[in-house]
């Protein structure tokens, strides 16, 4: 079969639709087919801490018993990445995981089809759908002995993508089967995530003192739900809040007094707590009034998360992002700083406190990042918003690349473009 280049100019009729039009995506993302080695975005014990939290961890055993168990000595790996195409975990027969690390299909790799090119995991996540590539469809010429076959995980709540599962090997991967049988596995996992949200609902009212989550009764037989509940305040001007697998979207003021509240455990009194939302010389009647309407609110959708009054505390712990990052950079964490982070704290907000918090979590990961991280890590950062027009960034990831990577022309490019 011609190169991605040929094809993508002549012959078309040679080549399927999907493939097509994700070979015109990579080779707008990347240099060349020889160029899309798939970057390690995770070093073990990052990866670890990562898939840990993650709401996938908590379907693994379903994807054990459906997908992993029955492969082993078929020659075929089984592979769960999160929503961007990061392979979380990667199982099956052990002489192809040792040939699939020769490619990087390896756990903690990133397969997305901005990194990779095209590929099943990275494909089907771009379109939404299962899909199934065959040997040299794939971008990157070191794949095209493999097939691959990938369908992505939804959340059963919101309908968003929480991941995907894929079957990698040879041309069994992508049999006429293969599709039903990944696609069914989802399915079931799918349901298991619906009936763990269901019982944590039914758990909240029940639950007691912080820190205790486990719902009455036994769980589930595949999993024991593994959320926690937390707040999204990064790159968002409007927070999400994450209940027992509810997301719930607040008002901008709600999310403030809410993040505030969760980064003081210890509690804060009503001026402290207006201090921080509200300008200067603002009357106390505006806080008190606030969190009436907050713990109204919390009640329908989280009563054991309801503010105590005098001081305003929470009555247990509640995740931040954005405190995610600022903890991952004090250990020195920078690849799962990074990762989380999705942009700068609640963008429109002038609260005060939220002010500082932006430009304190934003200048820590910078400077993390250009100070002691991987050229890797350097590219991601440089795909934020923030750091389009940071020439110095640009300059340090131009530094760390070796003279002969074919990803400096793009850096040299941008930072002419900068400087013109």
């Amino acid at each position: 079969m011609p190169s991605p280049q040929r094809q993508a100019g002549h012959g078309r009729d040679q080549v399927r639709a999907l493939v097509r039009d994700s070979w015109q995506r990579s080779l707008e993302a990347l240099p060349s087919p020889e160029g899309a080695s798939p970057p390690v975005v995770w070093e073990s014990r990052e990866l670890e801490d990562f898939r840990r939290n993650h709401p996938l961890a908590a379907i693994m055993p379903v994807i054990q018993h459906l997908l992993v168990a029955p492969s082993h000595d078929t020659g075929l790996l089984v592979a769960v990445g999160d929503e961007h195409g990061r392979l979380l975990w990667v199982e099956g027969d052990s002489a192809a995981r040792r040939n699939g690390e020769r490619i990087n299909f390896a756990q903690g790799a990133d397969w997305s089809e901005l990194a990779a090119g095209t590929s099943a995991p990275g494909t089907a996540l771009v379109l939404g759908r299962g899909v199934q590539i065959r040997g040299e469809e794939h971008f990157n010429p070191a794949v095209h002995s493999w097939s691959c076959t990938a369908v992505p995980l939804h959340d059963p709540d919101s309908g968003g993508i929480l991941g995907i599962v894929d079957i990698t090997g040879g041309i069994d991967a992508v049999g006429a089967n293969t599709l039903s049988l990944v696609q069914a596995t989802v399915a079931a996992a799918e349901a298991q995530l619906r009936i763990q949200r269901l019982e944590l609902r039914a758990a909240e009212p029940r639950r007691g003192t912080a820190g205790r989550t486990a719902a009455a009764g036994a769980p589930p037989s595949f999993a024991k739900p593994l959320y926690r509940d937390s707040l999204q305040i990064l790159g968002r001007d409007q927070g999400v809040l994450h209940l027992a697998g509810q997301a719930l979207t607040l008002s901008e003021r709600h999310t403030e007094i809410l993040a505030m509240l969760a980064l003081h455990p210890a509690g804060l009194t009503a001026e402290e707590l207006s201090d921080m939302v509200y300008p200067v010389g603002t009357s106390l009647t505006s806080i008190r009034a606030e969190m009436v309407r907050l713990r109204k609110l919390l009640r329908r959708h989280g009563p054991s998360l309801v503010p105590e009054s005098r001081p305003y505390r929470l009555p247990r712990t509640l995740v931040v992002d954005a405190g995610q990052v600022l903890s991952y950079l004090d250990r020195g964490a920078h690849r799962l700083a990074l990762n989380i982070y999705k942009g700068a704290v609640l963008p429109r907000s002038e609260a005060p406190a939220v002010e500082e918090l932006r430009t304190r979590t934003g200048l820590l990961l910078r400077e993390a990042i250009l100070g002691d991280a991987s050229p890797d890590v350097v590219l991601a950062y440089l795909q934020l918003p923030e750091a389009a027009d940071d020439a110095e960034a640009w300059h340090c990831a131009l530094r760390l690349l070796p003279p002969r990577s074919p990803r400096r022309a793009a850096l040299v490019a941008h930072l002419e473009s900068l400087e013109a």
